[in-house]
């Protein structure tokens, strides 16, 4: 092989890499400061105040990063002894307290023998285990390991929300029951972690009573959140890549990187991990990484259904999540919120899904694309279609066709498709997203925008038009803006005619269309189904009735 044609991959063997699973190492990861990430002055204050309190955040935002941080910082300060311990393990037992409490005890005993090379934490467990029983074996074993300690002592407990039933009760109990007793019988200070707030637990006893994590453990005295990486941690994090390899990034990539996370931990990492060493191009570290290739990493992580956005998905079951997303996800505004409380909204947000402020939202971009294509993704599978049909000879799509294709298949279908949607309140938009992305998985790509309280659901179509250049050639570039009809008809045209020329004009789009939904069961399928051709501006707007 001529020896100018081999790629001149040069990647050191020990090189640091974008971390994707699991708590950041700062000798094997790019990493953000954690002390810098959480408020640490406020957190020394709490613990100097004798408080117990919670640190939560959404999974892989870094939460137990920070924690091995804190752990860390805490012993090497000399004032406290500090353990950090894992009890997901519990989780498994369920509502067995006995075995479920002797599970937290042996975790934490382990966890002492591994980061502070202390094996008597086992001991002590199995002995409160025979003096006391398991389900009463952690008060036993904190009183054992303060009386014994010659500083005052600061448990982590991770992963406690995953606790079920009883044995979450039965946990929160004990501590509470010590918690009179500190610190010279019981911690100075215990951090419950988790993806949730205490007051979010919604704990059902063997009983069938629901008991909220406020009332079993009234001793919590503030909730912190770790929040998402800054927009300057973001630039900081990729700066970390390029002054150890030499690759850059385009400039040009960090606006859609932070409107596609919004500082995500798991995201940035993630898209960075996608960008530098999933494509065998780009691990020549001699070669820039470019927008395009960042939008490929982007649509590869999509459709890769990692672990994180698995779970996330798995969060939309959930009666509180949907009451929340359904009128996000409709464009929906005040006739929506009606069943929605402060708390609910609260709880999604904390799980990472929304931002409230200034305006609530889907977190970022590319939650916006996961969500709707997992909630229509047995539905898209099964709508049939052949390529040839909506490809003009050119290469462009004949939107005419294609839309005028989708009226006849809503009309057909729409009643016993929606039906299957968890999501109805979505349902028309949702089914018009199906519909195309089964299409546009054919060799484009759709973006997707949600306007809460403006009854509208923005969709950007790119499409190459040049096989051999994809998205560096010419692009076909189309907007399509989906309304309910909930005034009259020339009222949500008019207002609709001016949000689609306004979307299109930032999307630079060349074609633009506004598809009305009428819902109205009076109404007959013939009066429903209609298209004309329409003006706003200096742009002419196919609307589409359906």
């Amino acid at each position: 092989m001529d020896e100018k044609a081999q790629p001149k991959v040069r990647i050191k063997i020990m090189e640091r890499f974008f971390n994707n699973a699991g708590p950041c190492v700062a000798e094997d990861h790019y990493i953000i400061d954690p002390l810098k990430r959480i408020d640490l002055p406020h957190i020394e204050r709490l613990i100097a105040q004798k408080r117990y309190f919670v640190l939560h955040a959404p999974r892989q935002t870094g939460k137990t990063t920070s924690l091995f941080a804190l752990m860390a910082y805490l012993n090497a300060q000399g004032r406290y002894h500090c353990l950090y311990a894992d009890i997901e393990a519990a989780q498994a037992l369920r509502g067995d307290v006995a075995k479920g409490m002797y599970t937290v005890v042996m975790q934490i005993a382990q966890e002492a023998a591994f980061y502070l090379n202390d094996a008597r934490f086992k001991v002590w467990a199995q002995e409160a285990v025979k003096q006391v029983g398991a389900e009463n074996a952690l008060n036993e074993l904190l009183s054992r390991w303060v009386s014994d300690a010659k500083k005052p002592v600061v448990l982590l407990l991770d992963e406690v929300d995953t606790l079920i039933g009883d044995t979450l009760i039965a946990l929160l109990r004990q501590i509470r029951t010590g918690y009179g007793r500190r610190p010279k019988g019981f911690p100075q200070s215990i951090i419950l972690c988790g993806v949730r707030d205490v007051r979010d637990y919604r704990i059902h006893t063997s009983q069938r009573e629901i008991i909220t994590g406020g009332s079993a453990f009234n001793i919590k005295a503030e909730s912190l959140r770790l929040g998402n990486f800054t927009q300057d941690e973001v630039d900081a994090l990729y700066g970390q890549h390029t002054r150890e390899t030499g690759q850059r990034f385009a400039s040009d990539i960090f606006p859609e990187l932070w409107e596609d996370t919004r500082g995500q931990p798991w995201l940035v990492n993630a898209l960075g991990y996608e960008m530098t060493w999933r494509d065998d191009i780009d691990r020549d570290r001699s070669i820039s990484i470019t927008l395009e290739r960042y939008r490929a990493a982007r649509e590869r992580l999509i459709q890769s259904r990692a672990t994180h956005l698995d779970q996330l998905i798995e969060k939309l079951k959930e009666a509180r999540v949907h009451r929340v997303i359904a009128p996000l996800l409709a464009g929906e505004g005040e006739s929506a919120d009606a069943g929605i409380t402060v708390d609910d909204q609260e709880y999604v947000a904390d799980l990472g899904l929304i931002e409230i402020k200034p305006q609530e939202r889907i977190a970022n971009r590319i939650y916006q694309e996961v969500i709707p294509r997992e909630l229509i993704a047995v539905q898209q599978s099964r709508i049939p279609h052949q390529t040839a049909w909506y490809v003009k000879p050119d290469h462009r799509l004949n939107m005419l066709k294609l839309l005028t294709a989708f009226q006849q298949f809503f009309r057909e279908q729409s009643d016993s498709w929606i039906e299957r949607f968890d999501y109805k309140e979505a349902g028309p938009q949702l089914l018009l997203q199906a519909f195309l992305q089964r299409i546009v998985n054919g060799g484009g790509r759709i973006s997707r925008e949600y306007g809460l309280g403006r009854r509208r659901t923005d969709l950007f179509i790119e499409w190459p038009l040049d096989e051999q250049h994809g998205y560096l050639g010419p692009v076909q570039r189309v907007v399509i803006e989906l309304k309910i009809l909930h005034k009259g008809l020339e009222t949500t045209l008019q207002e609709g005619l001016t949000q689609t020329a306004d979307y299109a004009q930032r999307c630079n789009a060349d074609e633009s269309h506004l598809m009305i939904f009428d819902r109205r069961e009076n109404v007959d399928w013939d009066s429903k189904i209609w298209q004309r051709d329409e003006r706003s501006g200096n742009r002419t707007i196919q609307v589409w009735g359906a």
